[in-house]
C-alpha cells in the first residue's frame, strides 16, 4: 500500500512541472473584412505594448476575419474559432485574454454563449480567462439603423461601418435587443458569461482643431464622429452610446476616469495608442 502511495506521489511530481499554465492574448477587431488588422485596424505600438502584460509576450494573435457577416456566420465566428483554436493548440494556451473592439465583442459573446453551436467552442471557452471589451457594441447603435434606412449617415459612416453589410444590420438597436434576450449571455436578465467581460467605455469626442489630442488616430475621424454624436445621447464615443457599451458584462472604466489628461476616447481612438490606453490595458492583464 505504501509502495503504491509513493508511486502515486512520484507520478504527481513528475507530471506537475508540465501542468503549468501558458498565457496568451488575442486581439479581435470590429466590423469589417480584415486581412491585416495589425496595421489597418489596430496599430503596432498598441498591440506590442499590450502583449508585454503577459508572461510570454510572444504568445499573441492578431485575428483577421470577415466581420461584415452576421456574428454566427462561418466567416465571422467560424473564422474566429478556427484562428483561436490553432493559436491555443500551437502554443498550449490555457489562460487566454481576449482584447476586443466594437462588434468584435459581439462575435466573442456568440462563442461564449453558445458552446454547442460548434465543436471548437468548448475548448475556447475553457481557455478564455478574461475579455477586455473596448467600446463593445453590446446594445447596438442607432447609427446602424440610420445606415440601413439609407440616410445621410451612409456616406458619412462608410469608413466605420461599411455599407449595408449583415454586421451593420445586426447592430441595429432592436436586433441587438432580440439577440441579447435570446442567443447572447451577459446582459441584464440573462445568464452570466463564464468569464469576465470588462468593458472600456468611450464617452465623448474631441475635435477642436487647436487641440493636439484631437489628431490622435486621425483628425478627420474625430470630426466625422463628433458630427454623428448629434444623433446619439449625451454620453457616446461618436458611434456607440455609453449605455450600449455597458450593456454586457461589467464596466471596467469609462475613458476619462483613467486616460492621460482625462481625455475621452472616440470610437476611432479606442483602437489605437491614444492617451495611454495601451499601457492601462497592459498593466491590467
Amino acid at each position: 500500500m505504501k509502495h503504491n502511495y509513493k508511486l502515486l506521489l512520484l507520478g504527481l511530481f513528475t507530471v506537475s512541472p508540465f501542468a503549468q499554465s501558458a498565457t496568451g492574448v488575442a486581439f479581435i477587431h470590429g466590423t469589417g473584412d480584415q486581412s491585416n488588422a495589425l496595421n489597418d485596424y489596430w496599430n503596432q505600438n498598441f498591440v506590442n505594448t499590450i502583449r508585454q502584460g503577459i508572461s510570454n509576450p510572444n504568445n499573441y494573435l492578431v485575428v483577421n476575419c470577415d466581420f461584415d457577416q452576421y456574428m454566427w456566420d462561418n466567416a465571422a465566428s467560424g473564422c474566429l474559432a478556427g484562428q483561436l483554436t490553432q493559436f491555443i493548440d500551437s502554443k498550449n494556451i490555457d489562460s487566454l485574454t481576449l482584447i476586443t473592439h466594437s462588434n468584435g465583442g459581439n462575435v466573442v459573446r456568440w462563442i461564449l454563449s453558445n458552446p454547442t453551436w460548434d465543436s471548437r467552442y468548448p475548448a475556447i471557452i475553457n481557455a478564455v480567462d478574461q475579455v477586455v471589451a473596448i467600446a463593445p457594441s453590446s446594445g447596438g447603435t442607432p447609427l446602424a439603423d440610420a445606415v440601413n434606412q439609407g440616410s445621410v449617415f451612409e456616406t458619412t459612416l462608410g469608413w466605420l461601418l461599411g455599407y449595408g453589410s449583415d454586421a451593420v444590420k445586426q447592430q441595429q438597436v432592436s436586433w441587438m435587443n432580440y439577440y441579447n434576450s435570446t442567443w447572447l449571455n451577459g446582459t441584464q436578465g440573462r445568464p452570466s458569461l463564464n468569464t469576465t467581460f470588462e468593458a472600456v467605455v468611450g464617452s465623448d469626442v474631441d475635435s477642436a482643431i487647436w487641440d493636439g489630442d484631437s489628431y490622435c488616430a486621425g483628425y478627420q475621424y474625430q470630426v466625422a464622429l463628433e458630427t454623428t454624436q448629434n444623433w446619439l445621447d449625451d454620453c457616446s464615443d461618436g458611434f456607440l452610446e455609453c449605455s450600449s457599451q455597458s450593456a454586457a458584462g461589467t464596466v471596467w472604466f469609462t475613458d476619462k476616469q483613467r486616460t492621460r489628461g482625462s481625455e475621452p476616447l472616440s470610437h476611432q481612438q479606442s483602437r489605437r495608442d491614444c492617451f495611454n490606453l495601451h499601457t492601462i490595458i497592459r498593466d491590467h492583464i
